[in-house]
């Protein structure tokens, strides 16, 4: 299979191409580096069936090159991270919006099998958990730029699901649920690695809120399992939604407690309001639970690795980059 990934340096797309190109597959990268990083994709650079382009999802020229040699196309493209998306609402906004209409207007000239990657945020501010694909959807004001990433994601949606039911296109729509593991940025505002991070190093750990707030937190290893299952079965699954994550819920004050014991850390830890780390009157999702009945009776999928699995990967991959980061004693 010849699969284009959008967004293919960022940290699900190079897990992803890895998976591929391990089983025989040819990757085909599109990434204009804005939240990618050409580092996680170096090792491929002379794969003998990967290429990598530099370039905007919004240049029609290149995309439909691309895609023309696609069997299939995962499209993680996209405006990623609480940070950004309260920083530069316009940005996230347009490249979701924009760049998913891109890919499925190309998908559709050359019949690709696409999958699009959503998230776990269209939820909104639903209480009903754990939550189903078929659950009603609460957002919150649109005068809050904090939902703007999920009403652009839930468009994305529409846009992809119509694509099938008016043209054939087979498209599938995932649902991601706080993907974590080895090469994950935390500058974004991603919890795990900026929590691992900070304990390694023995600086205090930041808690947003009063860390009550809960989440599901799932292998990025596990998660490319999922997706690559999915691009092998596409007529069970083309026009439906499948939530992707684990059930495993954990409170942030609990994260950074278990952060703290694997790293053998002494960081302290510390809280502050979320109008100080985003701006005034920011909403944030209370609990955060996927239900993967969906995903498991499709495909027989489900998570294999724990809390425990994930952080000491995680911990294990930032003790590896600090001791490289190090200067050299000289001799």
């Amino acid at each position: 299979m010849h699969v284009l990934i959008t967004g293919g340096a960022g940290f699900i797309g190079s897990h992803l191409t890895r998976a591929l190109l391990e089983r025989g597959d040819t990757v085909s990268v599109l990434d204009n580096l804005s939240t990618g990083d050409i580092e996680n994709i170096r090792a491929f650079a002379h794969h003998p069936l990967y290429s990598f382009a530099i370039d905007d999802l919004r240049n029609e020229l290149v995309l439909d090159r691309l895609a023309s040699q696609a069997d299939a196309i995962v499209h993680l493209a996209a405006a990623v991270g609480v940070q950004l998306v309260v920083e530069r609402p316009t940005e996230t906004i347009e490249t979701n919006v924009l760049g998913t209409h891109a890919v499925l207007a190309a998908a559709r000239r050359y019949r690709c099998r696409t999958l699009l990657a959503s998230t776990s945020e269209v939820y909104g501010k639903g209480v009903r958990v754990p939550f189903a694909e078929e659950d009603d959807i609460l957002l919150g004001a649109s005068s809050r730029s904090r939902w703007s990433y999920a009403a652009s994601k839930l468009l994305d949606e529409f846009l992809g699901l119509a694509a099938h039911r008016e043209y054939g296109l087979p498209v599938t729509v995932v649902r991601f649920f706080n993907t974590v593991g080895p090469g994950q940025r935390g500058r974004y505002g991603m919890v795990v690695p900026r929590f691992v991070r900070a304990a390694l190093r023995g600086e205090p750990i930041t808690i947003y809120g009063d860390g009550e707030q809960s989440r599901c937190f799932c292998h990025v290893r596990d998660t490319v399992r999922a997706v690559v299952d999915l691009l092998n079965c596409p007529e069970a699954t083309a026009g439906q939604i499948y939530n992707i994550g684990s059930s495993q819920e954990v409170t942030i004050n609990q994260l950074a407690q278990t952060v703290l014991e694997r790293a053998k850390s002494t960081s302290e830890l510390q809280h502050i309001p979320y109008s100080e780390a985003y701006a005034p009157g920011f909403e944030d999702m209370r609990r955060r639970v996927p239900d993967t009945t969906k995903i498991n009776r499709a495909i027989g999928w489900a998570p294999k690795s724990d809390l425990n699995q994930i952080l000491d990967d995680v911990i294990e991959h930032e003790r590896t980059r600090l001791a490289e980061a190090m200067p050299s004693t000289p001799k």
